[in-house]
């Protein structure tokens, strides 16, 4: 059986190419099979493979298919088991990138803030030279200090 992309689906159907098409259920999930005017059967299939679309959940394929422009044809759920349905991505990927994006913005926010305080202090701006100078001698004093408990 051949495979048909949503684009060649929605022209064959432009053009008068498909006679119909069946949502037929198989293991846990539906797949759109089209039948053209060729006489040749295809599946839907992904974008830019020929692995077939696979849909959970046969209103998503009939939403697809209504926004394509085909809204008759048949339903064949034979062959379909939901035990065998698999199991859906669901939002846990989602919800731990909003997560992550929330406690971004928490820390840009807290982050703007701190920034907001020192621009705002009143005390005078030191050099980078007198910062050194004080700390070499707080790191001296240190030191004489730890050498005269020893």
């Amino acid at each position: 059986m051949q495979s048909m992309t949503l684009e060649q689906l929605r022209a064959a159907r432009n053009i008068g190419g498909v006679t119909g098409v069946t949502l037929k259920g198989q293991g846990g999930a539906f797949f759109v099979q089209i039948a053209t005017r060729s006489g040749v059967n295809a599946v839907l299939a992904k974008a830019r493979s020929s692995e077939p679309r696979r849909f959970g959940n046969p209103a998503a394929a009939l939403n697809v298919l209504r926004d394509v422009g085909i809204t008759n044809g048949q339903f064949d759920a034979s062959e379909w088991n939901p035990a065998e349905k698999e199991p859906a991505p669901g939002t846990s990927g989602r919800a731990e990138t909003l997560r992550k994006a929330h406690r971004a913005a928490a820390y840009s926010e807290w982050l703007a803030g701190e920034i907001e305080k020192v621009i705002d202090d009143p005390r005078p701006n030191l050099s980078h030279d007198e910062v050194m100078a004080e700390m070499d001698a707080d790191i001296a004093a240190l030191q004489r200090s730890s050498e005269g408990r020893a």
